[in-house]
């Protein structure tokens, strides 16, 4: 009885699947690009005229700039072995990107979408294919970039880093767009 006792106390714990936690993952993040479709395209602007937080749009280019540098910051310390300074940049990024929805949510419930002014047409289709991909991209980021974190919390350090090889690029790649994106509809609207 003794020897089981210790056998058992040696073999770590089995882990459990991430099936499930990845699933609720998907879930969450189905619903919340429904929710913004619906907000974006359906849902009539509070303020259609545009005169309260009118802010909101160089707010979200900030937030997606300052999760780009984070990211970027995370990539170098994680390049360098600087594992918790790693974590603490890749948990800020998290928080700009996190800031960054509450606002795209409360400035697309205030003023709706701003169409982009097709008085240049080659500028238009410059900017369009960048916004498709950034929409696109963005879509699938979400739930990439939550299994990301919950394989790093987790303790999955090797799945984390399998996946995080993916979310770098397109979480990246989401960031810098909306950054570009909102830059081109500025001078577009001149």
């Amino acid at each position: 009885m003794t020897s089981v006792t210790t056998s058992s106390k040696l073999s770590p714990a089995p882990r459990k699947s991430v099936g499930l936690p990845v699933a609720a993952i998907i879930g969450v993040s189905v619903v919340a690009t429904l929710f913004l479709f619906w907000l974006i395209y359906v849902h009539p602007a509070s303020d259609v005229n545009g005169q309260h937080y009118t802010f909101l749009p160089n707010l979200n280019a900030l937030l997606n700039g300052l999760a780009a540098i984070a990211l970027v910051t995370g990539y170098y310390f994680v390049r360098n072995h600087r594992i918790a300074a790693h974590r603490t940049s890749m948990f800020t990024a998290f928080v700009f990107s996190s800031l960054f929805l509450v606002c795209y949510i409360a400035n697309h419930a205030l003023h709706g979408d701003t169409l982009y002014p097709v008085h240049n047409a080659t500028y238009h289709y410059a900017y369009i294919p960048i916004l498709v991909s950034h929409i696109i991209l963005a879509i699938v980021a979400l739930p990439v970039v939550l299994t990301t974190f919950f394989l790093s919390l987790s303790g999955r350090i090797p799945m984390h880093r399998k996946l995080a090889r993916i979310t770098f690029p397109l979480w990246l790649y989401v960031s810098v767009t909306g950054v570009v994106v909102r830059v081109m509809l500025v001078a577009a609207l001149r």
